[in-house]
This record gives structure tokens, sequence and C-alpha cells, in this order.
């Protein structure tokens, strides 16, 4: 006869494994509850480690058999980011995007920090007139083809053509607002379509999860995606949300996410989530990775991608 602690724990076990193969089921019709599940997904793992330790508390080897259904869902759903880098491959790119931070105290430093990581791209958001000069500075000997549209810029090894400003204000948003671009750029592997974008930013209030205008500039940023002509297409962006958050599905629904690596990025003293992302269209993000801190909130990532023939 299972005892009150097993039912319960088995109970807990089977929610847990629900809630992860399955985080739609949580509605978001009230404070975007289901979002904010989303946002920190991966972390439900660290549940199974509760349970665990009850388990072997009360000695209840059906709870503990029961765990076998939260420790499945969580390696499907996540399994594949803890594979190891599978090193460079022919016709990759390396791009680098970072939120460099409206309050950054050290541009030229941060501008350093990431050509030192060797990327073909990269993509800088919260771009201010002060600092921008710096970035241009630092940047020109490695990269010397850039363009800016508003807060958001994309520096390159290749020449950049078609650059226009995207618009993807949400219309709550009436003061001066610019923060995505388009560009083309002319790689040795043929012409990607690359996106960089900053998506408004979402809190946690006693209503609940506020993301309306982070959703809303999704839409209006997938949709402009979809209608690109350009085969390839990169997006590099601080997206204020992660790839689980369905606020973001009408991104990650035409757009490849990364194969390998978690890549927390936000906040950089303690980071819990990667909402800095970077996608693509016939392309495959191989693996995605963190950069050292810099003087911004976020952490920089770094990914691979391997272009289509």
């Amino acid at each position: 006869m299972c005892t009150r602690p097993t039912v319960l724990l088995t109970g807990l076990a089977a929610l847990t494994a629900l809630l992860l193969a399955w985080p739609g089921v949580v509605p978001n019709q009230v404070g975007r509850v289901g979002s904010l599940l989303e946002v920190f997904l991966p972390w439900l793992g660290l549940a199974v480690v509760v349970l665990f330790g009850l388990a072997l508390l009360f000695r209840s080897s059906v709870a503990l058999i029961a765990l076998l259904l939260p420790v499945a869902a969580w390696t499907q759903q996540f399994g594949g980011l803890l594979l190891p880098d599978p090193g460079p491959g022919p016709r990759e790119l390396v791009v680098v995007q970072h939120n460099v931070s409206d309050v950054n105290p050290d541009p030229a430093d941060t501008a350093r920090a990431l050509a030192d990581a060797d990327p073909d791209l990269i993509a800088l958001q919260e771009l201010v007139p002060a600092a921008l000069p710096v970035y241009e500075e630092v940047l020109a000997a490695r990269f010397p083809h850039h363009v800016v549209r508003g807060t958001v810029g994309l520096w390159s090894r290749y020449p950049i053509d078609g650059a226009r400003p995207l618009d993807i204000r949400p219309e709550g948003i009436t003061e001066s607002w610019n923060r995505g671009l388009r560009a083309v750029v002319a790689t040795p592997h043929g012409d990607i379509a690359a996106y960089v974008a900053h998506l408004p930013s979402v809190r946690v209030r006693p209503s609940g999860f506020d993301s309306a205008w982070r959703d809303e500039s999704a839409g209006l940023l997938g949709r402009a995606v979809a209608a690109e002509r350009v085969r390839a297409v990169v997006l590099l962006g601080d997206l204020n949300g992660t790839v689980d958050d369905r606020g973001l599905d009408p991104l990650v629904s035409r757009l490849h996410t990364a194969e390998r690596g978690f890549a927390f990025s936000f906040p950089a003293a303690v980071p819990l989530a990667r909402i800095d992302q970077v996608m693509a269209r016939s392309a495959t993000v191989r693996h995605v990775r963190t950069l050292p801190a810099t003087g911004s909130d976020h952490l920089p990532i770094a990914a691979r991608i391997a272009l289509e023939r």
C-alpha cells in the first residue's frame, strides 16, 4: 500500500514531467503565466533533484521510479543542448550577439572583447550616440563594413548592402523608437539576409508576466522574416525571451534555433536565461556559447552557423 508521501511525490513527479513535455497546458490568458514558466523551463529540472532527495528520505521506491518520467522529459527537451561542440565545419560563419547596455562604462573594452572572439559578424543593441563612435573606431580595422539604424548595429568582415530599418515598434509606443535593421551580407558562401533586433523588455508585475509589447514586436519581426526573399537568413538580437517562450513563436516557428549549448546570457551577474538569440533559415545554428562578461548587464553570445549549399 502506498503511503501518503509516496502518493504526493509520485504526483509531483508526474506533474513535473507534464510541464516539461507540454508547457503549453499552462494557459497564457491570465498574467501570461505560461510564458513565465517557459522562460525558466530548463530550471524545472531542479525539481527532480528535490524530489529525488525526498524520495530517498521517505525510502519510496515507487517515487524513485516515477522520477524517471521528468528525467526523460527533461532529457528529451534539453539533453541535446548538453552535447559538446561538434567543432568547425565547412561553409560556416561565426557570429556574436550582444546587448552592450546604454550605460556601459567602457565601450572600448567591450568592443575589443567582442572582436577577440574572431567572428565574421557582430550584432549590437543599445547603441547610444555617445558610445557609437567608440565602437566604430575600435571595430573598424577588423570589421570594415558596418551599418547602424537607431540603437542597433551590424559589423561585418564582408560587404553589406541593402541596409534598411525594420519597423517592429508596437502600437502602444509613441516616441521615437528604432530597434531593428535588415541588411544583406555578401559572405564567401553566398548572400545572407542579416536581421538585428531588440524587442521590448518584459516585466514581472503583481498582475503577472507583462510581455504584450514584446509579443507584438515578435509578430512584426516574424512577418518581416517570412517575407524575406533572400534564401538564407540570420537573426541576431536581444529578443527578451527564450526559445521556449510561446511569445516568440512567430520567430521560432520560422527559424532554426541552436542545436547545442545553453548559453544563459541574462542577467550577467547570475545568468538564468538566454534572452539573446541567434536563429537562422536555410542554415543551422550548430553551437552557441557565452563570452566573458563586459560592462553590460547581458553576457555576449557567440554562435557557429553552417550555411546550406
